[in-house]
């Protein structure tokens, strides 16, 4: 009879602890007994949940222990996994537990970003969106009488600008943005998930109470952390809960609490619907429009070389349906270039100190025709379509 995914999880988490207290004692034998068990135990993990988001993790835990193995088996005296004098709790933990609250501190920015709303090119809906969700009630708590969202998730196509909007929020308040991926909330070790999410929660909501200022917890790619549950492991499922205690946890602190949650995903379909009303605010970041082309190739064009007949309304409208991040791997294509163009110049020569170095000729329309014939958007029209869609049942701004 084959055991459940988190009987495997555990049983591997087990060995890999009484390895690691072995290890720290000396019994070498015992030692690469219990790596050599916990690695079986996450080779069949991933063998029967090949799909599971927490395979590269069971990869660099096997990888790690193997090499734990290959020490071991090489040297009769080599430094034990952690500290001898360590308890049975400590040794279970791991080898790096001392670097862990380290990482987990370098989570926040103790700086504010340094961009403002000016610097956010277009998308007004949504910077409205968030003035009125995070930046009013920072400042005028006293005006909400009934509160404010607390959850506010940012979707859309990649490229659009969801992280440059939570970090503009950001720096027009005074306050703490907590800056998350995915891979800082995966704990190198086994189980440490579920009680990092658990501490991210606690430790924001430490700055909010204690400070009494607003903080931001941007999480980004947030569907990878949060997204369907069908097919998932013992970790997975128990770190979503966890999630879902810290988001309600916010509202249970009561009104004045200035702690915001703000999610980012290019694939809103595929969060569960437990999560999606815990975002209160569901917010589409969308391609930029015709006069935001217009001003983001304004904005990369500008330290460039250009021919005078470039016009930048004719490139916003060649590039319908490119993201803002396109737009800018176009104009550095464009520089690219020209620069090409001039080291492979007939009789090109490296320039002689005190000579006036080359330049490359100016960036020409026909250039970005060129650029246009070969590069594609990153956003197909089946993905927009998608996008509206979704947003058409689900979109709560």
């Amino acid at each position: 009879m084959s055991m459940a995914p988190q009987e495997l999880e555990n049983s591997a988490s087990r060995y890999a602890g009484e390895a690691i207290k072995c290890d720290s004692q000396g019994a070498r034998g015992m030692a690469i007994a219990n790596y050599q068990k916990a690695i079986d135990s996450l080779v069949r993990l991933m063998h029967l949940y090949p799909r599971s988001k927490l395979n590269q993790l069971y990869k660099e835990r096997t990888t790690s222990y193997q090499k734990r193995i290959k020490a071991l088996r090489e040297s009769g005296s080599v430094e034990p996994a952690i500290d001898p004098r360590a308890s049975p709790s400590e040794a279970k933990a791991g080898m790096d537990t001392q670097s862990a609250k380290k990482d987990f501190d370098d989570l926040i920015m103790k700086e504010k970003p340094d961009i403002s709303w000016n610097e956010v090119i277009g998308l007004d809906a949504v910077k409205t969106a968030l003035r009125e969700s995070i930046v009013y009630p920072s400042k005028r708590p006293e005006l909400f009488p009934l509160g404010w969202p607390r959850g506010i998730l940012l979707y859309g196509p990649p490229g659009c600008g969801k992280t440059i909007l939570a970090a503009a929020t950001a720096s027009e308040i005074d306050g703490y943005f907590i800056n998350v991926d995915a891979a800082s909330m995966m704990s190198k070790w086994l189980g440490e998930a579920e009680k990092n999410v658990a501490k991210l929660f606690t430790m924001a909501g430490g700055y909010a109470e204690r400070e009494d200022k607003p903080v931001i917890l941007f999480i980004d790619e947030v569907d990878s952390l949060l997204g369907s549950r069908n097919t998932e492991v013992g970790g997975e499922s128990r770190l979503k809960t966890q999630f879902l205690i810290g988001m309600d946890g916010i509202k249970d602190k009561g009104k004045k609490i200035k702690l915001y949650v703000i999610g980012a995903t290019n694939k809103p379909w595929s969060l569960d619907q437990p999560f999606l009303r815990r975002f209160q605010k569901r917010i589409y970041v969308d391609l930029p429009t015709d006069e935001a082309r217009k001003k983001i190739f304004e904005l990369y064009t500008d330290p460039l070389n250009k021919d005078p007949k470039l016009r930048t309304p004719m490139l916003a409208k060649l590039f319908e349906g490119y993201s803002a991040s396109d737009i800018k791997d176009a104009c550095q294509a464009a520089q690219l270039m020209v620069v090409h163009e001039l080291f492979n110049a007939p009789g090109y020569s490296e320039p002689v100190e005190g000579e006036e170095s080359p330049r490359p000729r100016d960036i020409s329309m026909a250039d970005f025709r060129d650029i246009l014939a070969r590069r594609k958007p990153s956003v197909s029209n089946e993905m927009r379509l998608a996008y509206h869609k979704w947003s058409q049942d689900f979109q709560a701004s």
